[in-house]
């Protein structure tokens, strides 16, 4: 979905695909025709914006192999779907039954993550569409926060270096920029905005900036307007935005509202959990399990917010909520203004698959259902804040 920004901008609006597994390129192309295609036609929509997400070595391939390239265009069209953004945080084995903090690897220290992000850009590039202004990239934000010694920390700074520096290059070639946003998240170096100011300012701005991932801003408790103020003095432009809510418990000492938390508690992702404690301070552990019930366990005097992607359309049940105002009140704070902040809106809600078993998806219907729900909320939020939806041409 397209939208016009009364500045003018045209703002773009899909959804993540990295809520389904898929390792390579047949898997994606099964995926497009299995749920994206359904959720454009379920929305009625003549076209969909979709954020794919590609693992390194897919992503290695379609970039050096211009038939299977285009097996993957070709897809796309088919099912009425562009692309202008890429989620290249997960490396690869996104959906394997353990991720947690395996997610962060290989961090920025690392070639392989150079590598993967630049064979993504390449990618992007060949997929745009002819009328896109430019494409994005999320990335992870810079690592995990232990351990990140001097020597990892060096090496990561010569890699965004490096990046800056190809992604210039591929500009020259192509004639169109792909930026790549850092993503600050619980728990890592760049763990919030005010990190992001600390360890990523200064950077070309012209092709590295932050993606602003809307449950992380709230787990953090970060005030949406004046984290957004903080980027741009700093003049760390807003990439892309993921769409997101987190989940969020106003008594956590309540016995029915820890009894509702724990149903959340699962194998696969790892759910940093936080408490504000006073004085702008923030208590936090890395897993709701440690939180609830760990060798030190959370004071469970204040509200919690917990790193858990919950569906946008709908809270969860009493007595937990989720951060939907906030998520509201940040797209206000990018879009409802004179000037548009940001043009790449990605809902990623990618944890529909752990949900409380009695609210997940009842099958592929279930999920189609589910992620056209959250974008219709989305358009919805996107037109009160004055935005006009652009009419298209049928795919």
């Amino acid at each position: 979905m397209r939208f016009r920004h009364r500045d003018g901008t045209t703002v773009h609006l899909g959804y993540c695909s990295n809520v389904h597994p898929a390792e390579d390129v047949d898997g994606i192309l099964d995926q497009l025709r299995r749920y994206a295609g359904e959720v454009r036609a379920r929305l009625g929509e003549p076209r969909l914006g979709l954020g794919l997400w590609l693992p390194a070595p897919t992503a290695h391939e379609l970039a050096g192999d211009p038939a299977a390239l285009e097996r993957l265009r070709t897809g796309l069209d088919r099912h009425g779907l562009e692309v202008v953004t890429l989620n290249a945080f997960p490396y690869a084995g996104f959906h394997a039954p353990v991720v947690k903090r395996d997610v962060y690897s290989p961090d920025w220290s690392d070639r392989r993550r150079l590598d993967y992000t630049l064979d993504s850009a390449r990618v992007l590039a060949a997929l745009l569409p002819d009328d896109a202004v430019r494409g994005s990239i999320s990335t992870l934000p810079l690592g995990w926060r232990t351990p990140w010694f001097t020597d990892r920390d060096r090496a990561a700074k010569e890699m965004v270096g490096e990046l800056a520096d190809g992604l210039a290059r591929l500009e020259t070639e192509v004639g169109r920029p792909v930026r790549v946003g850092f993503e600050p998240e619980p728990g890592c170096v760049v763990e919030t905005t005010r990190d992001a100011v600390t360890r990523l300012a200064g950077l070309d701005p012209d092709h590295i900036g932050i993606c602003v991932d809307t449950c992380h801003l709230a787990t953090q408790f970060e005030d949406a307007t004046e984290a957004l103020d903080r980027l741009q003095v700093a003049g760390l432009p807003v990439i892309k935005v993921q769409v997101s809510a987190a989940l969020h418990a106003d008594d956590p000492s309540d016995p029915a509202t820890r009894e509702a938390l724990a149903s959340y508690s699962e194998d696969r992702f790892l759910h940093q959990t936080r408490e504000p404690s006073g004085g702008g301070r923030v208590e936090s552990r890395d897993d709701l399990p440690e939180a609830l019930g760990g060798h030190r366990p959370l004071a469970a005097e204040h509200p919690w917010r917990v790193h858990f992607h919950v569906p946008l359309h709908a809270d969860p049940a009493p007595p937990l909520r989720s951060t939907r105002d906030h998520l509201a009140g940040t797209l206000d704070a990018l879009l409802g203004g004179p000037v548009a902040h940001t043009d790449h809106l990605e809902v990623e809600t990618y944890t529909w698959g752990v949900l409380p078993e009695q609210v997940r998806p009842d099958g592929d219907d279930g999920l189609v259902a589910g992620i056209a729900a959250e974008l219709a909320w989305t358009r919805d939020r996107l037109l009160e804040a004055g935005l006009e939806q652009l009419q298209e041409a049928s795919a």
